[in-house]
């Protein structure tokens, strides 16, 4: 299986195609392109993404997986009327699925349905453009913080029967696929192991892969936290899952200076293929 890694913080320290190149060198042979900018003003420019696109091909890397932008009322007024800017910019790059975060409009517990219900009504509306681009969306689990313990809790998705539930409400393999945030399951005090083997292989197209120590959304290497991962690795070859092995490990980055990234990116690297490996070790013969 391909192992991946997001952009953004390489991009952030080293500018558009910059970060690519980081990452390529790194040995990453597919990377997932983070499109989550807080204002569309902030999308590479075309001169961006065509020097970066002829960077990844010079080195034999490919663009599996994007992440959109996201929020709730900066989302619903300013972005997503735009999405079919994000959805091109996707499309440019060969990418064949894109994580777009479910609407979270405020508090989950006492509205579950209520949030289900818009959020089967939101993902439909984005037919059209995945059957114009060519780019399924990928639902991801969320988690939020109790406004009285700051504690992180349920929201919508974080149970992995709802994240299937919702899947299956939307009905349209052709357009829709699951990705499975390891960290965010761990967070909301489930194994991710289990959710995993819940999904199943039909309904797993993604991942977001990074560890926790089931308290802080660490978004950090696998291996520096809790989460038991030969366990999900184990879990995953169990069910042949046959997408990618996608870090979303940025933070690891901040323990260290921008001008020692490139070391830290090719440790990163090392670390995502031997995982990937060990999933390819676990599948039935």
């Amino acid at each position: 299986m391909l192992f991946a890694t997001q952009t953004q913080n390489a991009v952030a320290a080293y500018g558009f195609a910059g970060g690519i190149k980081l990452l390529c060198e790194a040995g990453y042979p597919a990377l997932d392109l983070s499109l989550d900018v807080a204002d569309l003003s902030a999308l590479p420019s075309r001169e961006e993404q065509e020097k970066a696109k002829e960077i990844a091909a010079g080195y034999g890397v490919v663009f599996r997986q994007a992440h959109a932008p996201f929020g709730y009322q900066k989302f619903i007024t300013k972005i997503q009327p735009e999405l079919w800017r994000v959805f091109e910019i996707v499309c440019r790059f060969g990418v064949k699925q894109m994580i777009v975060h479910p609407l979270q409009p405020g508090r989950y517990y006492g509205h579950e349905k209520e949030i289900f219900d818009l959020n089967v009504r939101f993902y439909k509306s984005l037919v059209p453009l995945i059957r114009q681009y060519g780019a399924k969306v990928a639902i991801e689990n969320m988690w939020q913080r109790n406004p009285t313990s700051n504690l992180i809790v349920d929201d919508i998705c974080a149970n992995p029967r709802e994240l299937a539930d919702l899947y299956d409400a939307l009905d349209d393999p052709g357009s829709f696929t699951v990705c499975l945030d390891i960290g965010h399951v761990a967070l909301c005090n489930r194994e991710p192991e289990d959710a995993v083997r819940l999904l199943g292989h039909d309904r797993l197209g993604a991942l977001h892969v990074h560890d926790v120590d089931y308290i802080d959304d660490l978004h950090t290497l696998p291996g520096v936290g809790k989460i038991k991962w030969d366990a999900v690795c184990r879990a995953l070859g169990e069910i042949d899952y046959t997408g990618d092995l996608t870090l979303e490990s940025d933070n690891f980055f901040f323990r260290f200076e921008p001008e020692f990234y490139p070391a830290v990116a090719r440790f990163m690297a090392e670390r995502a293929k031997f995982l990937a490996e060990k999933v390819d070790s676990y599948r039935r013969k």
